[in-house]
Parts: structure tokens; C-alpha cells; sequence
């Protein structure tokens, strides 16, 4: 396969940035995109220029590392897919390929493809645990979980934190995120406790990092490789009302 590549290349968040065209042959339809983008870093690197700077660790989909918007979609148009589960065998031969970095105010360009993402953590450490005494793990049979809460639950757990569905949100709205790591928590009876304060911590400092808010658009759900639903994001506002409630 030939491709031409469209990437943005940034050198901070100062810098204005821009769209770089490069030239990529000979690409295997079996390679993955971060190992396209790897063939592409070598031959720069051999020829003396600057690679281009991506996120990535695990390769298996599972990490959140990985995160780039491809031909204007997050992870790129294959459904439940991180960039570094996409294979070349989607793109046809000849194929032009835009790549971008998320863009969001909350998430500045660290350089080109990479951004800072530690506005998530900081949602996290706001109320993304459970400090209530809740003993050692006890046997899976012993703490009777409604199964709708378990399934809801496990599945919000899936959440890997890439920030997919910032990247896609017209406002920027981190609520699928937020909602997900409130969520798996609180339906849990660990997690009840806590629950309203949790949302209301988690929520106010996704306020102050500068996220937008939701409007129900869904397309954060729409590019999330999970597939976590819009439903979390109901269960976080129902709980951040009643905690602002009391």
C-alpha cells in the first residue's frame, strides 16, 4: 500500500502548528496505524528530521494511551476500535490520511499527536475511589449485587481513559468520562457511601478543568472504544442533583 499522510506537527502549545504532508510506501495491510506511523519515524529519523510524537504504550487496546483523531474521527472510523487495534487493511491503497491530535482547551498540545491529559486524573483524585471502611475483598457470592447494577457497573468499568469522547464532543464535554468513573463506583455497595459526594466532587472538578457541558449530542459514545453508554451520563446527573439537593 501507498498512502499520503496529512499530519499535524505542533512543538508546544505555544507554537501556532501545522498540517505536514508526507509520503508512506510500501505500507503492509496487516501493520497496525501506530506501526505505519513507526515505518514513517524511522525513515525521518534516518533522514535527519524530527519524528513525529504520538502517544502509546500497551498496543492492545486496553491502556488508553494511544489517541489520535484520523481522518476526523477519534480512533479513526472503525467502530470500538483504539488507534492501535486499527489495521491498514481499513484504508484503501492511495489513500489520503489526515491525523490529528485531540483537541480540546482542557487538553493542550504537549507536541504534534501528543497532548496533556492529567485534567482525568485529577477528575479521578477528586472522588474516584471508595475510603469508607470496607473491609478485605470478600467472596464473590457473599455480597448480593442486582444484576442490572452489576452489568451497568462492569460495563462503565471498561472506561480506559483515552479521551475519545472529549476529542468528539462539540463542546468538549469529558461527561461520558466522568460519568464512567462515577458510575462503576457507585452502583456497587462499596461505593454507596460515598455516592452523592462523589458526584458532586468529580463533576464540580470537570467544571473547573474548562470541559464543556453535554447536550446530548452522543457522539462521545458513538467513538468510544468501550461503547459505554449515554445512560451513565443520566446516572451522574441524577446523582449531582440530589447531592446539590441536601
Amino acid at each position: 500500500m501507498n498512502l499520503t499522510l496529512k499530519v499535524w506537527r505542533q512543538n508546544g502549545a505555544s507554537d501556532a502548528g501545522r498540517m505536514v504532508t508526507y509520503r508512506v510506501e510500501d505500507v503492509s495491510p496487516d501493520m497496525s496505524f501506530l506501526e505505519m506511523l513507526d515505518v514513517l519515524n524511522e525513515r525521518l529519523i534516518l533522514e535527519g528530521d524530527d519524528p513525529i510524537a504520538f502517544d502509546h504504550d500497551c498496543r492492545e487496546g486496553i491502556c488508553g494511551m494511544c489517541g489520535m483523531v484520523i481522518n476526523g474521527v477519534a480512533h479513526g472510523e472503525q467502530r470500538a476500535t483504539t488507534t492501535c487495534q486499527l489495521h491498514m487493511r481499513h484504508f484503501e491503497d492511495g489513500a489520503e490520511i489526515t491525523i490529528e491530535p485531540w483537541r480540546a482547551a482542557p487538553f493542550p498540545v504537549v507536541k504534534d499527536l501528543v497532548v496533556d491529559r492529567s485534567a482525568f486524573d485529577r477528575i479521578i483524585q477528586a472522588g474516584g475511589f471508595v475510603s469508607v471502611p470496607a473491609g478485605s475483598a470478600p467472596d464473590a457470592h457473599s455480597v448480593p449485587v442486582r444484576k442490572e447494577d452489576a452489568d451497568a457497573a462492569f460495563d462503565a468499568a471498561t472506561c480506559i481513559g483515552c479521551g475519545a469522547c472529549v476529542a468528539a464532543c462539540p463542546n468538549g464535554s469529558a461527561s461520558l468520562f466522568t460519568a464512567a468513573k462515577i458510575t462503576h463506583l457507585s452502583l456497587l455497595p462499596q461505593g454507596q457511601p460515598e455516592r452523592l459526594t462523589r458526584a458532586k466532587a468529580m463533576v464540580d472538578q470537570m467544571d473547573a478543568e474548562g470541559f464543556g457541558g453535554c447536550t446530548n449530542t452522543g457522539e462521545c459514545t458513538a467513538v468510544c472504544p468501550k461503547g459505554i453508554p449515554l445512560d451513565a451520563i443520566a446516572q451522574m446527573n441524577s446523582d449531582y442533583l440530589k447531592a446539590n439537593a441536601k
